[in-house]
């Protein structure tokens, strides 16, 4: 009996259609999903996102935008509706700072390119519009990972990555197109997402890990038999990791509790401070309690202002933040940021106009300081951080003057 030839395997539909290759095929209990990893801020992803969906011609088209950040895209004048008081009385201006941060070291990269940061979930957007694909926003709300990201941090690690994200922002390194697309590649992506793990472990946990996770259940949740999910490239082995099981998302929605030693730490140190006044006050009399008092006021007065002074804020801010610090910093349900920038707030208002400019002014140093909005911001985080220095330098000299 002669031997059977060897039949041709069926044609791969990535190689029939020649597709790019940062797209990666997944089957699904009779469902096909294909993932296509990309840069934001890359004209070569905008192409690839394009291409896929030609190809495939998806049921559902999921991108990796939450609704505010959607809204944010697609509504331009979603700034002009921005309430700087109202971001300030939630004790929102840290966070609103942080995401102001990333926007600018994206837009900074993309224009020096030439490219939209996002382009390519516009592109995506735009395309399962106009051929009527179910768009699905797959990622988790931005502030939710801000704040799970933030709670997982302790006190050092905290300041050590603002340093370096406004350092990073500030002194950017030089990049081009090619750098770009290298670290879309899996090899060069292993190495950048380790270094973080071994930076920011915690970091990487939730502004990688867990998204990986939620963007996974997401997509396996889109309807229809074939679906395009339009993901960064540094979420695409996690996705393919973790696609093939069920997932509650609920618990990757919490926001978590601070932990004791936040809240030992938090309430802990006014109390030591006001002990080691009283202490002083019965082992050295009124007059060295005095001194100490003083210290504490002016050291944290002055660090606090300073931190307004180099903001550049209003006299009158820096005078808020002078006299609130000492005050402020033995009340944790109050931070002499937040009085300084409603005193800025109020002294000098952003009108119409300094919302509109905010996302171009934020791409130059310059404009962070120049824009009444941005500086208000930094009014609040400088502010806050002189005092915090204020508070261990002053706290540090009372108690080696009463021991």
């Amino acid at each position: 009996m002669s031997e059977q030839p060897e039949l041709p395997e069926s044609p791969d539909l990535t190689e029939a259609n020649d597709l790019p290759s940062c797209v990666h095929r997944v089957d699904l209990e009779g469902r096909t999903v294909w993932l296509v990893g990309t840069a934001h801020v890359s004209n070569q992803s905008v192409a690839d996102v394009r291409q896929t969906l030609d190809a495939v011609r998806p049921d559902s088209t999921c991108i990796e935008l939450c609704e505010p950040r959607y809204t944010n895209m697609m509504n331009r004048e979603a700034w002009r509706q921005l309430d700087v008081f109202q971001v300030l009385r939630q004790g929102k201006a840290t966070l609103l700072f942080a995401s102001l941060l990333m926007t600018s070291f994206q837009k900074r990269i993309g224009e020096k390119l030439g490219v939209e940061p996002g382009a390519e979930m516009r592109a995506a957007i735009d395309w399962a519009k106009d051929h009527g694909s179910e768009l699905v926003l797959a990622d988790r709300d931005i502030q939710t990972t801000l704040k799970r990201t933030w709670a997982g941090l302790g006190f050092w690690t905290r300041i050590k990555m603002a340093v370096q994200m406004i350092g990073g922002v500030l002194i950017p390194e030089e990049i081009d197109e090619e750098t770009i697309e290298k670290i879309k590649e899996e090899a060069e992506l292993s190495g950048i997402l380790d270094e973080m793990a071994r930076e920011f472990p915690k970091v990487k946990g939730t502004l990688i890990d867990e998204r990986d996770l939620y963007l996974a259940e997401k997509i396996r949740r889109a309807p229809g038999q074939t679906i395009v999910a339009v993901v960064g490239a540094g979420h695409v082995p996690g996705i393919r990791k973790a696609i093939g099981d069920d997932h509650d998302l609920a618990p990757l929605e919490v926001i978590p509790k601070p932990g004791i030693l936040v809240g030992v730490l938090k309430w802990g140190i006014p109390v030591a401070i006001l002990a080691l006044l009283a202490w002083g006050f019965y082992t050295g009399g009124a007059a060295r309690s005095a001194e100490s008092v003083g210290i504490w006021f002016a050291i944290n007065g002055i660090c606090s202002a300073l931190g307004a002074a180099i903001a550049l804020g209003h006299p009158l801010t820096v005078l808020a933040a002078l006299i609130a610090a000492p005050f402020t910093s033995l009340n944790p349900m109050i931070a002499a940021g937040w009085v300084a920038g409603l005193v800025q707030a109020w002294l000098r208002r952003p009108t119409v106009d300094d919302l509109e400019r905010l996302p171009e002014d934020i791409l130059t140093v310059k404009g962070f300081w120049k824009n009444p909005v941005s500086r208000i911001l930094l009014v609040v985080v400088l502010a806050n951080l002189g005092s915090t220095v204020g508070t261990f330098v002053a706290g540090s000299w009372i108690a080696a003057r009463t021991f």
